[in-house]
């Protein structure tokens, strides 16, 4: 393979520079493709525009990335079933009616216990915790920041520790596209290291069964409880009907059933489908078939029961798959994106050149604090954890062979990175929707949140430099 030296760091750099520049992760990477095959063809612009395309399209040659991309649009499905057929209203109404949250540290701690147990999409966890416990919190004079810090600091981190889901299968895909022999059990021995994750649920559930703040936080309760004020004078609440959640069907009783039938079925069949391919073995098992035909029995299993019951008929089931699928299309085209950056890198020797670097100028020690901070700038300045994951793994997955570092501890550094800022970023989506559902100021909701996140992002860095030299 030709080698390009330092040529070959330029399209991630653009990359990484322009999603910081701009907060437009998609033309950011898009860019980043169309200079390295540019590079590639001796500088022609117009030939590195016509390979962009191909590799664009070449994406879909790797059965495992188009399984992923098919999964993560068909996700947006799961969630439109279940909010049309009554199943969301019916599961908050059944935890609801059950009476068990009558003080502030139960009800505080409802919402974290929801949010870690939904781990099928950060989104919909949100949501759905959200709606359960926002009127459990207004009643019990429990602040809107504190609501917000609690639903955001349980989705991605515990989506990334438990990654029967979305996020496991992109990582699946992303470290399989880099050569990655058996990338689940990479990937499931990273999670014991990914102490940002880790922390971070920890200091919640610290936060909620103590009721002991700091910063800005400590001031918003303080301000509850003596003002008995949810949200401070002049805030303005971020509330968005459309996002929070699609009206049930009109007339159709709200049923718990609905919306737990779909969601076991696919956490159900996911280890299944593993044991199937890996031939008896899970670690063993394809991430992507696994994921792709659990969702698939899910919706299968969600149709069957909505049509059983008489509350969609079969135009009705084919509307609704279409509009979630539609919801996330561009989550499948990050996907895309994000497979071809790799692809192109690969084309380049981009992670053997920067390993190679790495090897005779950076104490192989320092490498996984080195990549944990990198990641945690980028992820914290675009807002996706997604995009930090396709940049950095290209570049991080070389250098474990070549340096001679510990595979888990160099996926988790990156991975806790790019949860950092996917959940305390401004211009995160989960961050918003965060706000949202918790009907908070959003810049009340990062200025609250933000100390907690550095505090564990501070305790993983020093994690990491001692793991780093010890192992």
């Amino acid at each position: 393979m030709e080698t390009y030296a330092w040529l070959s760091i330029l399209p991630p750099l653009l990359a990484i520079f322009l999603a910081i520049k701009t907060k437009h992760v998609y033309i950011s990477l898009t860019l980043g493709i169309w200079l390295g095959w540019t590079i590639i063809h001796s500088w022609n612009p117009v030939s590195g525009l016509i390979h962009t395309v191909s590799a664009l399209i070449a994406v879909f040659k790797d059965a495992d990335n188009t399984r992923v991309i098919l999964f993560s649009a068909m996700i947006g499905a799961i969630i439109t079933f279940t909010q049309y057929s009554g199943g969301m209203q019916g599961f908050v109404n059944w935890v609801v009616g059950k009476g068990l949250v009558r003080t502030r540290k139960s009800g505080a701690f409802l919402a974290w216990f929801l949010g870690f147990i939904i781990f099928i999409e950060s989104s919909i966890c949100v949501l759905i915790s959200g709606a359960v416990t926002r009127p459990i919190f207004d009643k019990l004079k429990i602040s809107r920041e504190k609501l917000s810090y609690i639903l955001d600091s349980t989705s991605a981190p515990k989506c990334i520790l438990f990654p029967l889901n979305a996020w496991g299968a992109f990582i699946i895909g992303l470290l399989a596209s880099q050569g990655v022999k058996n990338p689940v059990r990479v990937l499931v021995s990273s999670m014991p290291f990914n102490f940002y994750a880790i922390l971070a649920l920890l200091l919640v559930l610290f936060v909620v069964l103590t009721e002991k703040d700091f910063g800005p936080m400590k001031k918003a309760e303080h301000r509850v409880r003596t003002e008995h004020k949810i949200l401070r004078d002049g805030a303005e609440p971020l509330v968005s009907t459309e996002i929070v959640a699609m009206e049930a069907k009109e007339g159709v009783p709200p049923r718990a059933l609905n919306m737990i039938l779909p969601v076991a079925t696919m956490v159900i069949m996911m280890p299944v489908v593993l044991f199937i391919s890996g031939k008896g073995n899970l670690m063993q098992g394809s991430g992507s078939q696994s994921v792709l035909w659990a969702v698939i029995a899910g919706l299968a299993v969600g149709a069957f029961a909505y049509r059983a019951q008489g509350i969609m008929k079969a135009k009705e089931i084919t509307d609704i798959f279409m509009k979630g699928v539609g919801g996330l299309i561009p989550v499948a085209s990050l996907m895309m994106l994000a497979f071809a950056i790799g692809d192109t890198c690969d084309a380049l020797g981009t992670g053997p050149f920067v390993a190679q670097a790495a090897k005779s100028t950076l104490n192989p020690g320092f490498v996984p604090a080195v990549l944990f901070l990198i990641s945690c700038v980028i992820a914290f300045s675009t807002g996706t954890s997604w995009g930090t994951f396709a940049i950095m793994i290209p570049i991080a997955v070389p250098m474990i062979d070549t340096i001679g570092l510990h595979a888990g501890l160099i996926i988790a550094a990156v991975l806790g990175g790019g949860i950092f800022g996917d959940h305390c970023s401004p211009i995160s989506d989960t961050t918003i929707i965060s706000s949202m559902a918790s009907a908070t100021d959003h810049i009340d909701h990062v200025r609250t949140q933000l100390p907690y996140a550095l505090v564990a992002a501070g305790a993983s860095l020093i994690l990491f430099l001692i793991f780093g030299f010890t192992l």
